[in-house]
């Protein structure tokens, strides 16, 4: 084998094996910051994957995408007399190149769960896109609110409207207005809050937060009305 050949391949190994290490040390620095974390609460934490994720909360379209789902550097704790998850996740998608090779495409992103211990109806709030803007031109609107503001910056779907505007009030509109932005779902007695990539410890603290300032806005006798016994 000509020189030349032989130093291309071992260049090739070089990065292959640079990589991999590179990726071990970023694997092992997340789960010692998660693990952190999770100390810091008086939490429970495990790095290992988790395939029941997808199951365990199939109403939420985050965790039924693409295959290969699974949970992984997984915290579980309370708070506020409320389960929480808090977590990353994994999926896979596929496509085909110009040369019809099928490529897999691993995702990966945060989010957390909080159980509200009240009977929740369906409810969706996410920041709004160009597609959805796109979608309204032809008809296929969601939620309007009094805010013009609030309408123009996030996606809203419910089935029931009066619910949509019982939880998104004047007091939490302001509130998801002046907050980071996160992906929101409300489902039987869970809501979830993610992102389409990993957080940081920190935005585990502020979606959590978010979401029991949400809760909270929600009106006193309608969260007393919906506690589950």
């Amino acid at each position: 084998m000509p020189a030349t050949a032989i130093f291309v391949l071992l260049a090739f190994a070089a990065l292959i094996i640079g990589g991999a290490i590179l990726a071990h040390k970023a694997k092992k620095k997340r789960q010692m910051a998660m693990a952190a974390w999770a100390a810091r609460h008086g939490w429970h934490y495990t790095p290992d994957n988790v395939s029941s994720i997808d199951r365990r909360f199939d109403d939420f379209s985050c965790f039924t995408q693409g295959d290969n789902r699974y949970g992984y550097n997984v915290v579980r704790g309370e708070h506020e007399s409320c389960d929480i998850w808090a977590l990353d996740y994994h999926y896979q998608t596929y496509s085909t190149d110009s040369k019809g090779n099928r490529q897999t495409h691993h995702h990966h992103f945060s989010a957390v769960i909080i159980d509200t211990n009240m009977r929740l109806e369906p409810l969706f709030i996410r920041e709004e896109g160009i597609f959805d803007k796109m979608k309204s031109a032809f008809g296929f609107d969601d939620i309007d609110f009094e805010s013009a503001e609030f309408s123009r910056k996030f996606y809203v779907k419910a089935q029931n409207k009066r619910w949509a505007y019982d939880v998104i009030n004047q007091r939490n509109m302001e509130l998801l207005l002046g907050t980071p932005r996160y992906s929101i779902q409300f489902a039987g007695s869970h809501v979830v809050a993610w992102r389409s990539k990993r957080f940081k410890p920190l935005e585990f603290d502020q979606a959590m937060k978010l979401v029991f300032g949400v809760l909270d806005g929600i009106p006193k006798d309608i969260r007393e009305a919906r506690q589950q016994v």
